[in-house]
């Protein structure tokens, strides 16, 4: 079995722009089968060892894994459900599109049969958005030796997977066709002339529209607040008191949210990799440019440091800014027919930037590309895109964009894009057209938005926000950001490479785990080295 690795769900130039991870399948998905507990009820488990047995080959040794479907409204804000006292309303329930029906949300509650002392259930979300909490619960539980959650955590928690509204099994929203996904993929990251920028726009312009014909004024009740609200009817569901919540990514801004509405129902919340809640749309990009080019020169450093493990050494950057623009004009043909086009040497370049192990993939790929052979390169764009030998795609990026989209009030113009591009072509050569460009999507999104909450979390606990310092998607500056933001947050910092920190180190799984298990607060300040 491959390690687990957790990447990014953040498209920047294709159909989607966002801050997130999620992790790759293996395999194609089970559905979650029986029928959906409705709202208030309690959900009827049953066994079903086929959902790792399709993602991953086999069950891991020891676990029982059951699940189950909760019905949730699709508008809480236009329900009769309760709704937390001092919560806000969400802007999208005063025209209640949706009010009366429900999304079904599919979970999965995995047990280790060395469990003791059970101190409740451990919610898990993977972040993306549009990654599916299902898969990555079942990946986490396959123990340290493959990434996975720490045997202390694993022995005195229940693991509940969870897929967000719109995502994977849960209701999914489903309007991109693979061959716009294909195409948004495989474009110039850095479509310069006018021409290649409006046709980019048309592009997004059509997935957008189709977005629109199909789901209408449902759009805006996939946001961020409305899937927060969902989680504190998954806590009631399994029986928690209070939410013990792990979250990766846009996981933490979906983890704040939920901290925000519910700060009484929190009892520990790990928000690791952290998305601030303030920054507008502009200025996530341009952080994440910066952090990507942060990033890819350490990349570099490190290739010149390790040649005889990087065969595009000593300079890495000229050698993927090379493979990157002969594949403008001339891109490489894979046995299929396919083309190695700019886009997808791009996306393999961003791919392999969220974790160190993935370097020395980056490295070969791009060596191998310039020797006829571009297999590596799709291997590393296909993992990222969730994208099957066939061509499908999974519906990652519908509903990232969906997601994303409905959070966004303030969509900057299409001139305002362009002068980005720009702008940032200067100051961050390799990734800030890209980051530019890709703010189109929301720009050409025909759902209105419901944003979420971005205040303290008053009456909550201390919430632990971990950042990583060579983290590319979601930079470490937004740590102490969100930290401060909420108020009761508590920052842990590890000085490493890649997006998420835990577990990593010795020194980060030992501080999360006295927090999630001992509710013990690391010291302020504490920082783990890299190794």
């Amino acid at each position: 079995m491959r390690r687990v690795r957790l990447t990014v769900a953040g498209l920047a130039a294709a159909a989607v722009v966002a801050a997130g991870c999620t992790l790759p399948a293996f395999a194609p998905r089970a559905d979650v089968e029986g029928e959906a507990a409705p709202p208030g009820t309690a959900p009827g488990w049953q066994p079903c060892p086929e959902v790792p047995r399709e993602l991953v080959g086999r069950t891991a040794p020891g676990m029982r894994y059951e699940c189950t479907r909760i019905q949730v409204p699709r508008d809480w804000a236009g329900s009769a459900a309760p709704v937390s006292p001092g919560a806000t309303a969400s802007p999208a329930g005063t025209a209640s599109p949706g009010a009366g029906e429900t999304f079904e949300i599919s979970l999965i509650r995995i047990r280790s049969d060395e469990q003791r002392d059970r101190i409740g259930s451990l919610l898990v979300n993977p972040g993306g958005p549009g990654g599916s909490g299902v898969d990555t619960a079942v990946y986490l539980t396959f123990g340290e030796q493959f990434g996975g959650l720490p045997d202390a955590v694993m022995e005195r928690f229940d693991i509940i997977g969870f897929d967000p509204r719109g995502v994977a099994r849960s209701s999914p929203v489903e309007c991109i066709p693979d061959a716009d996904l294909d195409a948004a993929f495989g474009y110039d990251p850095d479509p310069a002339s006018q021409e290649s920028f409006d046709d980019f726009v048309a592009l997004n312009r059509r997935i957008g529209q189709g977005c629109g014909d199909k789901y209408g004024d449902q759009l805006p009740l996939y946001g961020t607040e409305q899937a927060a609200r969902d989680i504190d009817a998954i806590r009631a569901a399994v029986g928690d008191e209070k939410l013990t919540y792990l979250g990766y990514s846009y996981g933490t801004l979906l983890g704040a949210t939920y901290a925000q509405l519910f700060p009484q129902r929190v009892r520990a919340l790990v928000l690791d990799g952290a998305v601030d809640p303030q920054q507008s749309l502009i200025e996530g990009s341009e952080g994440q440019a910066r952090g990507f080019e942060r990033a890819f020169d350490n990349f570099n450093s490190w290739c010149a440091a390790n040649a005889a493990r990087c065969p595009i050494a000593p300079d890495a950057r000229a050698a993927v800014i090379s493979a990157v623009d002969k594949a403008k004009v001339s891109p490489v043909r894979a046995a299929d027919g396919r083309e190695a086009t700019a886009g997808w040497v791009f996306y393999a370049v961003i791919s392999s930037l969220y974790t160190e192990s993935g370097w020395q993939e980056l490295a070969q790929a791009i060596d191998s590309l310039e020797g006829g052979n571009p297999d590596g390169v799709f291997g590393l764009a296909d993992a990222y895109a969730e994208r099957d030998e066939n061509g499908n795609y999974s519906n990652l990026f519908d509903a990232n964009l969906a997601i994303n989209c409905a959070d966004e009030e303030n969509r900057p113009s299409l001139e305002r894009i362009r002068q980005l591009q720009s702008q940032w072509r200067t100051q961050y050569p390799l990734f800030g057209p890209a980051l530019a460009t890709g703010l189109v999507s929301c720009t050409e999104w025909p759902g209105a938005a419901d944003p979420y909450p971005t205040g303290r979390a008053d009456g909550a606990p201390p919430i632990l926000v971990v950042g990583t310092t060579g983290d590319p998607a979601t930079p470490y500056e937004q740590t102490p950001a969100l930290a401060e933001m909420l108020g009761v947050g508590k920052v842990l910092t590890w000085e490493g490479e890649g997006h998420t920190a835990y577990p990593q180190t010795p020194c980060i799984t030992q501080a999360v785990n006295a927090y999630l298990i001992d509710l013990t607060v690391p010291a302020e300040g504490t920082r783990c080295p890299a190794r």
